[in-house]
Formats: structure tokens, C-alpha cells, sequence
């Protein structure tokens, strides 16, 4: 099984980076679903099918999801997400926010249902402290994941870390059942900031998600994304797709009892669009000043945007 998925990845990779290379010459890549199939790692199944397989994969690892994102970078996600939100500059925001209380940030973190990026959200402005004094906090980190389950665990790890107050009272932080796709429950230029990580390469179609992405931002809004992505030096893609292939699905049976979630949590990677192809993807969706920089050379990237003032 182990040399069957080798050979199908080194296979369907050759396909997908001759395609990515096409796409990249031009600012409109080809729709990210056509027709009326598209992939479950490297399995082509129903564009209907694939939304409900996803949220089985997350329902299973919701209780394990910090275990799982250990094992899929071997810890760095850890200092991956440090960066990501030191990168947003929220800290400095938020300095300004506490100073002149009749303005405010309002974060949209999707595929967030565990909290990893909201809680540093929460931590980096102070909103636990903020939480003791009466009224709802000018600064608001909205989580929004289309899995319940992952939404309960995040739930829970809130009032576990923080107490009641900063959900009932002050607000700062909040859960959202919702789809990337189709955010309906949120109107047009509500957020100044949206963030997303490792999330996108599970929507069904990207391109979607990236339009509604656009849709809800304000003018001016900023858009990061923080994603599994290509490796360009072949020797470091050598070692990790050895790691990732061989290692990942052994640990998550012998540890979660469940191969084959994170054999598709590996495919899906693989699947993804690499940083030229997203980049082109963020753009045609209506972003501007688009830029990705390569975290551990190219095993994650940080894309940003933003819409248009």
C-alpha cells in the first residue's frame, strides 16, 4: 500500500506541476473544479462527495488535532502560526484599538475550529484582561468552520482557557458554524482582516472561497492564508516527501488509530496549488498587492492580500 501511493503521488505530482507551470504564466489559472469531479487527496471523487469526506476526516481528529498537526510537521506548526500572527501586526492594531476605544478590529479566522490562530489573536491583544471590565471588546476574533465538532472542541478549549466572560460578555471571541464557500451569515465588508490556516487546501473549491474572502472583507481589508505548500529545492522535497509518505500514516495508526486520515491530510497536501498558482488564484479573485513568503523552505507559505479601497 505504502509503494502504491508513492508511485500514484510521484505519478499524479508530475501532471499537477506541469499544469501549475501553465497556470502560473498567466493571471487567470483554470477554475480550481471543473466539471463534476475533483480530488479527495489523490482520489477523484463526486464534487458533492468531497465536502462530507472532508468533515469525516475532521470529526476524527478533532480531539487529537494539536497531535495531529505535531505529526504532520514533526512540532513547527507551533512556531509557523507564531509567525503567521506576529506577521499580521494585530499587536500594534491592537495598541492603537486600546488607545482610541471608538475604533475597532473585527477577525474573521476560518477553518479555524479549534482556536489555534484565534487564541494567539486573543492573547496577542490582551482580550482575556479585557474580558474583566463590562461591555462588548472593540477587538473581536470571529472563528467560523464548517465542522461542528471541531467548532465544539474550540468551544470548549476557550471557556477551559479563558473563563465564560470573554464569549457571554465581552465577546472578543466567538464560534460559527460555516462553509468558506458561501459565508451568508456575515455581510459584505464586515472584517478588516481575514485569516485562514491549513484550512484552504480542504475547501472544495478554492476559487470560491476566495471570492467570499474578498466579499467580506472592508476596503482596504487584509487577506492571509498560512498552507502547506511546494518544496523547490529537490533534495528538502526528497527527505519530506519520504517523511510524509512513509512516517505520517504509520504514526497516525499507531498513535490515533487512523491511517487513513492522515493519508489524506498527506495527498492533500500534494493536490494543493503551490505558491505562483495560489497567488494567481488570490488576484483573479479581486485582491491586490498579492505576495507569499516560504517558511522551512517552501514546506508552508504565507500568502497575503488585500481588497481593494
Amino acid at each position: 500500500m505504502r509503494t502504491l501511493s508513492v508511485f500514484r503521488y510521484k505519478s499524479k505530482i508530475l501532471v499537477n506541476r506541469t499544469l501549475n507551470r501553465s497556470s502560473s504564466s498567466t493571471t487567470s489559472p483554470r477554475p480550481y473544479v471543473q466539471g463534476d469531479k475533483t480530488h479527495f487527496g489523490f482520489e477523484d471523487v463526486k464534487i458533492e462527495h468531497k465536502e462530507e469526506r472532508v468533515r469525516n476526516v475532521f470529526e476524527n481528529v478533532a480531539e487529537s488535532y494539536d497531535l495531529m498537526n505535531d505529526l504532520m510537521s514533526g512540532g513547527l506548526h507551533r512556531l509557523w502560526k507564531d509567525h503567521f500572527v506576529k506577521k499580521s501586526s494585530v499587536a500594534s492594531m491592537a495598541r492603537l484599538i486600546r488607545k482610541s476605544p471608538s475604533r475597532d478590529l473585527k477577525i474573521l479566522d476560518v477553518a479555524g475550529g479549534t482556536g489555534d490562530i484565534a487564541f494567539r489573536f486573543v492573547d496577542t491583544c490582551n482580550c482575556h484582561e479585557r474580558s474583566k471590565s463590562s461591555g462588548s471588546d472593540e477587538i473581536s476574533v470571529t472563528v467560523c468552520d464548517i465542522n461542528s465538532e471541531m467548532l465544539r472542541v474550540g468551544e470548549r478549549r476557550a471557556r477551559d482557557r479563558y473563563g465564560d466572560a470573554i464569549l457571554d460578555n465581552s465577546k472578543a471571541i466567538s464560534f460559527v458554524q460555516g462553509n468558506a464557500q458561501d459565508l451568508f451569515q456575515f455581510e459584505d465588508n464586515s472584517f478588516d482582516m481575514y485569516t485562514i490556516a491549513f484550512g484552504l487546501r480542504n475547501v472544495t473549491d478554492v476559487d470560491k472561497a476566495l471570492q467570499e474572502a474578498t466579499r467580506v472583507l472592508k476596503p482596504g481589508g487584509r487577506y492571509m492564508c498560512l498552507e502547506f505548500s511546494e518544496v523547490p529545492n529537490q533534495y528538502l522535497r526528497a527527505i519530506y516527501d519520504s517523511y510524509s509518505f512513509n512516517a505520517i500514516p504509520y504514526i497516525g495508526e499507531m498513535v490515533a488509530n487512523d491511517r487513513s486520515s492522515y493519508q489524506y491530510l498527506v495527498e492533500s497536501i500534494r493536490q494543493f496549488s503551490n505558491q505562483e498558482e495560489l497567488k494567481h488564484r488570490m488576484e483573479t479573485a479581486g485582491m491586490q498587492n498579492v505576495k507569499f513568503s516560504n517558511l522551512t523552505g517552501g514546506i508552508v507559505a504565507i500568502h497575503e492580500g488585500f481588497k481593494e479601497l
